[in-house]
């Protein structure tokens, strides 16, 4: 076999191509990499979209510098509803709500992970450190489903349902079925204000469902008819029933002269004294115009805003 080997004439010349250098041109780098894309036939909307948002955002773009209010998953549609007001009367405010629980949102403040910590319980005394400020206070409704004919249920009786000592809703005078129990997670600061004035000594049932968030539980509670649990007052909607306890029910003119008894307050907490855009939105958030929206949202305003 013969082998033959391909050389061009002498006289034959290749044409050299002359690369642009970027850095005479700002733009020099993505010019190649169009002409490079367009050449093999390569190319494509979305490809051109993000391209230039790229050399848009680099150019443009501007960190939004704000404040973080991290925690109890109670406080925060109430933190993000106060957080918009407050930026609809400062435009060039930023303040970013997050839940994650009492006890997240404590930590976060410590660690100067946040700004302001929300809290659903009273600051332990581990916490005493920190400053907090009653910005309203809340009460903790034991719902059941709409279906479910249960009105009323003693102190009593809702703490052996929650202990899993009554496991049966024939045992409170419905029909025959277990009862589902629905409760929050450890570090909760709806479950530990619920542990301090509902349970007493006994604890919260192992047996029961744990659930991240209020809303949450409202969702288990609105799609089972045997399901019962425990959320924010403010957080109760059609979808769900708040039981009357000894026969008192949890209404706002209840909560305020105490005859309803399950109630805990709503914190910021802060590490320190507030300074900044976090003293500026704390004095919004205790001002008469964000008091009476609290108020339009279910929740008792603070008579002495210094005080816990």
């Amino acid at each position: 076999m013969i082998s033959t080997k391909y050389q061009a004439p002498s006289n034959t010349q290749i044409p050299i191509r002359k690369i642009p250098n970027p850095k005479q041109n700002r733009f020099g780098h993505w010019v190649l990499v169009f002409r490079n894309y367009l050449e093999f036939g390569v190319w494509s909307l979305g490809f051109l979209f993000l391209l230039f948002s790229i050399l848009f955002n680099t150019g443009c773009q501007r960190t939004k510098a704000g404040i973080t209010v991290a925690g109890s998953t109670s406080v925060e549609p109430f933190a993000e509803l106060l957080a918009e007001e407050y930026m609809s009367r400062h435009p060039y405010s930023h303040i970013y709500v997050q839940g994650g629980g009492s006890t997240a949102g404590i930590e976060a403040v410590r660690t100067r992970a946040a700004n302001i910590g929300m809290s659903s319980r009273s600051l332990l005394p581990s916490e005493k450190d920190l400053t907090a400020v009653t910005i309203a206070k809340d009460a903790i409704a034991i719902i059941i489903n709409p279906q479910n004919p249960i009105q009323d249920l003693s102190l009593g009786h809702a703490r052996e349902v929650f202990a899993g000592k009554i496991k049966n809703w024939k045992d409170l005078g419905a029909s025959p079925h277990p009862i589902v129990l629905v409760s929050r997670e450890e570090g909760s600061g709806t479950r530990e204000s619920f542990q301090k004035f509902a349970m007493g000594k006994e604890e919260i049932s192992l047996e029961s469902l744990v659930q991240d968030s209020n809303g949450a539980i409202r969702q288990v509670v609105s799609n089972d008819p045997y399901a019962i649990g425990y959320i924010s007052v403010g957080l109760v909607d059609e979808k769900v029933k708040a039981l009357k306890i000894s026969g008192v029910e949890p209404s706002l003119a209840n909560i305020e002269s105490a005859k309803y008894t399950l109630v805990r307050p709503f914190l910021f907490v802060f590490d320190g004294e507030p300074t900044g855009e976090a003293k500026s939105f704390l004095e919004f958030v205790l001002s008469p115009p964000a008091q009476a929206l609290l108020a339009k949202e279910g929740l008792v305003t603070v008579r002495n805003p210094l005080g816990e």
